[in-house]
């Protein structure tokens, strides 16, 4: 099979090499057993590989052990429990017995934003590299996974030449993830792109060894799967490029909204028209509360902080447009609450007490239960704060939202939260949400008034239900 390289040429020749531990494929190690490391690991041992999943939180491994992810990932349990009845696959909190275990280390720990500025905190990225090189005994290859500012993978370097003797020869590789949550599993067996950077050819010898089950995969369903092989700045770029242009995407078809609410045009049929223009694409072009979650908005705002220290910070300054205009989507959703339910906006916002609202979902997006930077919850808890008497409910994000804003009130059912309701706002586009029963509904409610956070209902089937119907950016 020829997979494409950069710049469309049939791709080299990589030399076999053979894994230091004897094993005929690489056993392979991921560190942090989080949202990326946990789906990292299931689904390399589903393509085959020896697996062991590491990481200090000794409740969470506990779970994994016994066949219970710790997230909800469609169709991950399944796989989890089928690949440790396999004997592929297994968690440990031992940091030697994983040194020992593995051939290719993937670190996929967190790199939240720091607690004092806009970057990076690289503070488990250090402790798990630094942890994991003091215990290797024999030659091996450490691959960051985590999103990092440029410069990490050499600072890396320079961390495992610290902590390990220099005859071990151990090196350091950087292959960026690209998962999308709800569709993680997929974006792991077929990637739409492999991006690995490298410094020598063993390294790239032990990376395409530690990918050759995805690229046989790929050739039993007659795909091809892209490789690009490059160095360690434009592997550590790719992702955090990746996610500001797809920000800066959202963000656009959301300022475009506003401007469509002054103006009195429709949002949606503006981005059906341009989206039909190749050069621009419809994915990523729906107008609605923003981007959310644990990557998009401390990615970007990360950016924008490692190009400032690299004397680059003009060349972003945009971003911080971007984040401002997805930010105040936010806000724009209570200012239409308040026009439903009759409220006026003074300095401090709108007074809401004595109002009922239902929040339909919490989760950034469906298909997942990741509440973090979620714009629903965000806007349930600045409706609390307005003195709603707010009502959630979510299909999958309830436990995580309660941990997260306590002080909301949650509901086991979507009837039980629009029960009474004078205000329903759907704040997460899921299924079921978007094909529930307007007149069914109608019957629960105190006020038929909807706010359509995400521009996902059938307006004209909500309208025809007697229901006050809002969109954002719609007339």
């Amino acid at each position: 099979m020829t997979i494409p390289y950069p710049n469309t040429q049939p791709m080299p020749a990589i030399a076999a090499v053979t894994p230091p531990s004897g094993a005929a494929r690489p056993r392979v190690t991921f560190l942090g057993t989080g949202y990326l490391g946990a789906t990292y690991a299931i689904c390399y041992a589903e393509l085959g590989y020896e697996v062991l999943g590491y990481d200090v939180d000794a409740e969470k491994i506990a779970k994994l052990n016994a066949g219970e992810v710790p997230i909800h990932e469609p169709g991950l349990d399944e796989l989890l429990r089928r690949n440790m009845a396999a004997g592929r696959l297994r968690f440990s909190t031992d940091i030697a017995e994983t040194a020992e275990f593995g051939d290719v280390h993937f670190i996929c720990v967190g790199t939240p934003q720091r607690a004092d500025g806009m970057g990076a905190d690289l503070s488990y990225v250090e402790a798990s590299v630094t942890s994991l090189a003091q215990h290797l005994t024999r030659k091996a290859l450490i691959v960051g996974k985590s999103t990092v500012p440029v410069g990490t993978a050499e600072w890396v370097e320079q961390l495992v030449g610290k902590h390990t003797p220099a005859d071990l020869g151990v090196e350091v590789a950087w292959s960026p993830e690209f998962l999308q949550e709800g569709f993680a599993v997929d974006d792991v067996l077929r990637p739409n792109r492999i991006v690995v950077g490298v410094k020598s050819e063993w390294a790239n010898g032990m990376l395409y060894a530690a990918h050759k089950g995805v690229f046989d995969l790929a050739a039993t369903e007659d795909r091809e799967v892209p490789l690009v092989v490059t160095d360690f700045a434009t592997a550590e770029l790719v992702k955090v490029a990746a996610n500001a242009f797809l920000a800066t995407k959202i963000s656009f078809i959301n300022a475009m909204a506003e401007v469509c609410e002054a103006a009195g045009g429709d949002v949606t049929q503006l981005a059906r028209s341009i989206g039909y223009d190749p050069r621009i694409g419809n994915r990523f072009l729906q107008a609605g509360l923003g981007f959310g979650g644990a990557c998009l908005p401390k990615d970007i705002r990360a950016f924008q902080a490692r190009a400032q220290e690299l004397g680059a910070g003009e060349a972003l300054r945009f971003l911080h447009e971007v984040d401002l205009i997805n930010l105040r989507r936010r806000t724009r959703v209570v200012q239409l609450a308040a026009e439903l339910l009759g409220r006026r906006s003074g300095p401090a916002g709108p007074d809401l007490s004595g109002t009922r609202i239902a929040v339909l979902g919490a989760t950034f997006k469906p298909n997942t239960d990741d509440v973090r930077d979620g714009p629903a919850l965000a806007v349930a808890a600045l409706l609390g704060k307005a003195g709603a008497d707010v009502h959630v409910f979510d299909p999958q994000g309830m436990e995580n939202a309660r941990r997260a804003v306590p002080e909301l009130t949650y509901e086991e059912t979507m009837n039980d939260a629009v029960s009474g309701a004078d205000l329903v706002c759907v704040l997460t586009e899921w299924a079921e949400f978007r094909n529930a029963d307007p007149v069914a509904l109608g019957e629960l409610v105190s006020g038929r008034k909807v706010v359509d956070g995400r521009n996902c209902l059938d307006s004209t089937l909500w309208t025809q239900a007697g229901w006050e119907y809002r969109g954002l950016g719609r007339p």
